[in-house]
């Protein structure tokens, strides 16, 4: 299995390869590189696409060392240096976007564009800080019982998504601690809103009408607040990971936008 040893983390990753532009894809919270399948199947014949699991997510060995997006970020820029890539289009869904947001904020020279699924730049509403918080207190305590694991489906996948099942297993497998450690990393984040200005590279915000977790309110925010963005590309029926429920008009955004801005550097 290929896994890279960066910041004292053992990331696994998978690469297309090719001598295509990279196009780095980063997961959401409670899923790993495998929500990005569809994407991979439709690019990698054009360009080397590479998806990973970041830290207590998927097949990475990791530590439990508090951890936030900005090292996640510095994950990322190891996995690249592993990979001998110098500049790659990142592509993040929720908080695979809050990472590469941050990316580009530390090294803006190697971003060609950021495709940016189902994210945002700022911080959770209070009332669903306090429901996510009940949610983590039981799941921790009593077991992902199937109350609580469908109602983080429907928040994730939407309702009534046939894949959920495959999901719930996996997220059934989590170890508390790694559990603990993916949400405090995800809730203890800081809002970079008032620097998505500095953000300069071309930008596709990409959202799925029916987000249960990020309103679309917070994508057209962080669609005007990056110069060079375009969007919200809007995905009817679709909820949090828009790329896996509905991929066909997620993935036409993102040839769209990869085809659009080859002239410049892409």
């Amino acid at each position: 299995m290929p896994y890279a040893k960066v910041n004292g983390q053992k990331l696994y990753y998978e690469d297309a390869g090719g001598d295509g532009t990279p196009v780095v894809l980063s997961h959401g919270y409670l899923m790993d590189h495998q929500m990005f399948h569809q994407q991979v199947e439709a690019l990698k014949e054009r360009y080397r696409v590479i998806t990973w699991d970041q830290r207590s997510h998927g097949e990475t060995e990791s530590t439990l060392d508090p951890a936030d997006f900005w090292d996640f970020a510095e994950d990322l820029a190891g996995l690249l240096d592993h990979l001998g890539i110098e500049r790659a289009v990142l592509g993040g869904v929720s908080q695979g976007g809050f990472l590469s947001l941050r990316f580009a904020l530390k090294h803006p020279d190697r971003v060609l564009g950021l495709i940016l699924i189902d994210t945002q730049g700022g911080l959770e509403d209070d009332e669903k800080v306090s429901q996510y918080d009940a949610f983590l207190h039981v799941w921790t305590t009593d077991g992902p019982n199937d109350d609580i694991a469908n109602v983080v489906a429907m928040l994730i996948l939407g309702a009534g998504w046939e894949g959920s099942a495959t999901w719930i297993e996996k997220w059934r497998q989590v170890p508390n601690d790694r559990m603990v450690h993916m949400y405090r990393t995800l809730m203890d984040r800081d809002n970079i809103l008032d620097r998505l200005p500095e953000i300069q590279v071309p930008a596709v915000v990409i959202h799925g009408e029916d987000d249960l977790a990020i309103d679309m309110e917070k994508a057209e925010r962080l669609a005007a607040g990056l110069p060079n963005a375009t969007g919200p590309v809007r995905i009817p029926g679709a909820g949090h990971a828009s790329n896996l429920t509905h991929p066909e008009p997620v993935n036409e955004a993102i040839e769209a936008f990869l085809a659009a801005n080859a002239a410049g550097g892409i």
